[in-house]
């Protein structure tokens, strides 16, 4: 009874609020690229299931259930992209719509063969932390690139996997997770962001920083490091 588009439906709708969130339909419709008819009836039946709830006017969240699938369905998207990038070579920006054919069909041997193969990864090629089996996934607190400013000193830790061109930009220009960045510069009134990494410098714009999600870097007392 628990079909792919029932599986993708939870993923979709555990990813828009970060697994505790309602979501509205509207939300679910223009992430999946569907009608608003179309989310409305696979709303009606996954609340049949027992996967939801709904509540009119205010949105759908997910059962426990629900959340179990969601997690991990996103359990094994993650880990296939980390396999593809490690055993089979893949580049970052190709392993997303690979994992997205695989991930419902791919047995829970092959998912703990992966898993023990690759190390029992924390993370996929992009950053995003992969959920545990029991179905733990890490809470961090992280900001987009956007909220940087003049002087900080920045990680990058995850990056969105959900436009091939960007990401193949971005590994141009040399920005991946664990890549530490300087802001050089903020331009006023949504301009653009001077990063420097190593010897380079970037000008980003906001089309990019808010798909960049980063985590601040301190010094020994706390404080964080600024300056280039």
């Amino acid at each position: 009874m628990i079909t792919q588009a029932v599986q993708d439906y939870l993923k979709v709708i555990y990813k828009l609020g970060e697994g505790d969130e309602s979501v509205t339909t509207n939300a679910i419709a223009e992430r999946m690229n569907v009608s608003q008819a179309s989310v409305t009836g696979m709303i009606k039946k996954m609340a049949e299931l027992k996967l939801l709830s709904h509540t009119p006017y205010y949105g759908v969240a997910l059962s426990e259930a629900g959340r179990k699938i969601a997690l991990e369905i996103i359990r094994h998207h993650r880990l296939l992209e980390r396999y593809l990038a490690e055993a089979l070579g893949y580049s970052w920006d190709e392993v997303h719509d690979e994992a997205e054919r695989l991930e419902h069909v791919i047995s829970e041997e092959m998912e703990e063969r992966m898993a023990a193969f690759l190390g029992h990864p924390s993370t996929d090629p992009h950053g995003a932390p992969i959920p545990t089996k029991e179905g733990f996934i890490a809470e961090r607190e992280l900001t987009t690139l956007t909220s940087a400013q003049s002087g900080e000193k920045v990680r990058v830790e995850q990056v969105s996997d959900r436009d091939p061109e960007m990401l193949r930009y971005l590994g141009k220009i040399g920005i991946y997770p664990d890549v530490e960045l300087n802001i050089v510069e903020k331009a006023p009134f949504g301009g653009p962001l001077t990063v420097k990494i190593g010897k380079q410098q970037h000008h980003l714009g906001e089309g990019l920083t808010d798909h960049i999600l980063i985590s601040h870097i301190k010094n020994r007392r706390g404080e964080n490091r600024g300056g280039v």
